[in-house]
């Protein structure tokens, strides 16, 4: 029995996703009848576009001003349910650089940038290098073949070291001359980052063992959990497609109840309501949980604050996660 909060999706509206896609491809075809592999001949900045704002910001810091940057998802944005538009065919078509996370993230993109490196672009995934054996495999078990490995790599700060050295080496591929800048920007940032790591594993376990456990609305900071050392449940998959039902949302208010937690944690890109029934379900089981504070999952913050950053995002997190657990 599907949860009632639950919207159901229309026929019509999935067929008109797949026939918005299906232009799009058509589009990219007719254009690539049309003109040459673009190939980066003058001393202007490179031109690069990011999927998410997490890939833009690891661009923007190793780029600096050697590079012109757009990204297609905002603040707020669920990377899992994006919908090219034609606004970005023009920034795809024209970048000299593409980059995203892969792992089927940006899962009604695939098609597009497939479509993209098939005509020579130059797109890369951040993950693509990551060693396979340090990937978690899903445990979504109704999207089992769309998602083999969990795409929220991000959450494991060492990980996303290694997407910096992907996003490193793709601007050199692409603009020899900013080799020394593109290295010393890169090395700087990774420094930084190894800190965070370190700073992270600090103030986690700082939380007493037994409340160490974060619950949150979809499955995306298993890799935090990871490499942290924090408990993770989430009411929904990997994949914010993944639908969830009464039973689910018992077997969550049961597992908080059992084990007296004090908060669960909203995100900024998913919507609150599920989570909001968990907290509605423990009430009725006389338990008090409380909303600890809206957590960036596969989103950050708006740009120019704090959180419109890779590290002002995790900084963030972590003191969401720290003051409501302790």
């Amino acid at each position: 029995m599907k949860n009632k909060f639950l919207e159901i999706k229309s026929p019509i509206k999935a067929m008109r996703g797949l026939a918005s896609i299906s232009v799009f491809l058509v589009l990219l075809s007719l254009l690539a009848c049309q003109q040459e592999k673009q190939v980066k001949t003058d001393n202007g900045p490179l031109d690069v576009v990011a999927t998410t704002g997490m890939i833009k910001d690891i661009a923007k810091v190793v780029g600096g001003d050697r590079i012109k940057l757009e990204s297609l998802m905002g603040p707020g944005v669920d990377p899992h349910l994006y919908k090219a538009t034609q606004g970005d065919l023009g920034k795809l078509t024209k970048a000299d650089v593409i980059l995203y996370n892969g792992l089927h993230l940006e899962g009604k993109l695939v098609e597009i940038f497939e479509k993209l490196a098939e005509q020579g672009r130059a797109v890369y995934a951040v993950t693509e290098h990551i060693d396979k054996s340090r990937l978690l495999a899903s445990e979504d078990v109704e999207n089992k073949d769309a998602y083999p490995s969990d795409p929220h790599i991000w959450f494991d700060i060492s990980l996303w070291m290694e997407a910096v050295e992907t996003v490193r080496v793709a601007l050199i591929k692409h603009d020899e001359a900013g080799r020394e800048t593109y290295n010393k920007n890169a090395g700087a940032y990774i420094q930084e980052l190894a800190a965070l790591h370190e700073k992270v594993k600090a103030d986690i376990a700082s939380i007493p063992e037994g409340q160490r456990v974060l619950v949150t609305s979809h499955d995306a900071f298993r890799y935090f959990g990871n490499a942290y050392g924090i408990e993770v449940r989430g009411l929904q998959g990997i994949s914010t497609v993944a639908e969830f039902g009464l039973k689910d949302v018992s077997d969550l208010v049961s597992f908080i109840a059992q084990r007296k937690l004090r908060s669960v944690f909203v995100e900024s890109s998913v919507s609150d309501k599920s989570l909001r029934a968990v907290v509605e379900g423990c009430k009725a089981r006389n338990h008090n949980v409380s909303i600890g504070g809206t957590l960036y999952s596969d989103a950050m913050g708006e740009e120019g604050t704090p959180e419109g950053t890779y590290i002002g995002m995790i900084k963030h997190n972590v003191n969401k996660i720290v003051a409501g657990l302790k």
